[in-house]
């Protein structure tokens, strides 16, 4: 047992809870910690010349924006909606993917992905590009590169709102992670294309 100045010994605090308050909880950013992951990475890609992937922007139109206390937008809307979350080159072939990450441990739940990203990804196979979905297991702390023909197919078919783990574990590509680069993407893209 450790003491502490105060002579007591630590004791965990369990969190309070009120039952009468609700908290609603937003999972609008809950990729934004594997979306930094794979910025840092592809940062690290161009600046060592490995290849060059960017992360798309999302394309909005601005109508007001405030001078007052320097330049701060204030209404803007969407111009269009976007299509993925990253495009580049990589050995001269095109490169398109979207990132997913989910807290589902026996799935991907199909919801999160949208008709116009899947037309998007169809035309980009179309025109012999190389187009996948990276996909994020939090609990399982697990990284898949999966092409996106098998995404397409689930979407297409409709019969499930989701894509199990299974399948991506075994149709898909372990990214694995580490230091510098954080995520091994090119190696997953290698392995899985090249």
């Amino acid at each position: 047992m450790i003491k502490y100045p105060s002579g007591i010994p630590h004791q965990e605090s369990k969190p309070r809870t009120n039952k009468k308050t609700h908290i609603r909880i937003s999972t609008s950013n809950r990729g934004m910690a594997f979306e930094d992951e794979i910025n840092e990475t592809l940062a690290y890609y161009a600046e060592n010349d490995i290849c060059l992937m960017t992360k798309r922007p999302t394309p909005i139109n601005i109508v007001k924006v405030d001078y007052s206390k320097g330049a701060k937008i204030v209404d803007a809307y969407f111009e269009t909606q976007s299509t993925t979350d990253y495009n580049g080159v990589y050995k001269s072939r095109y490169i398109d993917f979207e990132a997913k990450s989910t807290h589902a441990n026996a799935s991907l739940p199909l919801h999160n992905i949208t008709l116009h990203q899947i037309v998007h990804l169809k035309k980009v196979k179309m025109h012999g590009g190389i187009a996948f979905f990276l996909i994020s297991f939090v609990k399982k702390d697990e990284v898949y590169l999966l092409d996106a023909d098998y995404v397409i197919e689930y979407f297409d078919k409709n019969e499930r709102k989701s894509i199990p783990y299974e399948v991506i574990k075994e149709k898909g590509t372990l990214v694995e992670k580490g230091y510098i680069p954080r995520l091994h993407i090119i190696e997953a893209i290698i392995s899985t294309y090249f």
